[in-house]
């Protein structure tokens, strides 16, 4: 029985208690692993009121999947007291001690997929962690120089040229290679999901895909060469069309998937339409890793009150591909 390995995120956040709830919920069927601190799971349960008996453990080995209990890999180390809903260093760097191991164990074969709860992206700093977010930890310590952050959600995919960098530096780090990496990396993992001839839509930089260079020149000068390349290798793509209505184009059928060129162009769309059956999905790895499409959620921390919906649903994706592949 390979089980999927699940992170519980940042243990100041809404990461523990949605952890539980998505191991607690009967929709959950797939064997799950939590990396995470026996302590901290400990305090989520007594606010979630999952009523799960934690079984810490060194090795996959020692998992018994048995019914009302979570198997846990014991990262320790974080006091007893760390205040829920805090920017914390200690936080942080347990956070990525989680996942670090959960991707030793994907690139071993050990787990079929990697599921990840939210982690801060502040307090991986104050730990010492030098990576902006979970894309970029996954891509250096696997190894993958090719990868994309695709959101889906049910009604809307959405893949990002650039994610976690300022909109000056992402407009600066947009180019054709990049541009085509993307659409080949988006073509290829929606034909291993499934898609025979999957159709992409690329979303223009400027307004109105930039009018014919009337309103900027990245449309005509770095988008469309690489949708053209794209097309020649026989990927279904097709643009850039305007921003403001592309995404409405895809949800309504037209298209299975829209390249997005910065981060805010790419998830506004996708968080409007609800964070509750969204789920993150980096594309390129050796392995399937998923993750929910929302934060730390730091000011409902500690309440119980947290929704894990994003959570079971990542956990659901993550056992459809991994079995496809």
């Amino acid at each position: 029985m390979t089980p999927i390995a699940l992170t519980m995120g940042d243990p100041c956040g809404i990461g523990p208690e949605i952890t539980l709830k998505a191991c607690a919920d009967p929709g959950r069927t797939m064997p799950v692993v939590v990396i995470g601190d026996p302590g901290v799971l400990a305090r989520a349960d007594a606010v979630a009121g999952t009523r799960l008996a934690l079984r810490p453990i060194g090795s996959l080995d020692e998992a018994a999947y048995a019914p009302g209990t979570v198997d846990v890999l014991a990262e320790t180390g974080l006091p007893a007291d760390l205040p829920w809903g805090t920017v914390d260093a200690r936080a942080g760097d347990a956070s990525f001690r989680y996942v670090r191991r959960g991707i030793r164990l994907a690139l071993d074969g050990a787990v079929r997929a990697l599921v990840t709860a939210p982690i801060n992206k502040e307090a991986l700093r104050l730990g010492g962690v030098p990576h902006p977010g979970h894309t970029e930890i996954l891509a250096e310590l696997s190894g993958t120089a090719d990868y994309a952050m695709m959101m889906d959600n049910g009604e809307l995919r959405v893949v990002l040229v650039t994610v976690h960098q300022s909109l000056r530096t992402a407009l600066d780090a947009l180019s054709v290679a990049r541009e085509l990496r993307v659409l080949r990396l988006t073509d290829r993992t929606l034909r291993r999901g499934g898609l025979s001839a999957p159709r992409i839509a690329v979303a223009g930089l400027n307004p109105h895909a930039g009018e014919n260079g009337l309103f900027g020149r990245e449309d005509l000068d770095v988008i469309a060469p690489a949708v053209r390349a794209a097309r020649d290798e026989g990927i279904l793509a097709d643009g850039p069309w305007p921003a403001d209505t592309v995404f409405m184009r895809a949800r309504a059928g037209e298209f299975d998937a829209v390249v997005a060129q910065y981060h805010d162009q790419g998830l506004i769309p996708v968080k409007y339409l609800g964070l509750e059956h969204g789920v993150n999905i980096t594309i390129g790895l050796p392995f399937v890793r998923t993750s929910v499409d929302h934060g730390t959620a730091f000011d409902i921390a500690g309440r119980g009150t947290a929704d894990h919906t994003s959570l079971l649903t990542a956990l659901r994706h993550a056992d459809r591909l991994s079995a496809a592949r």
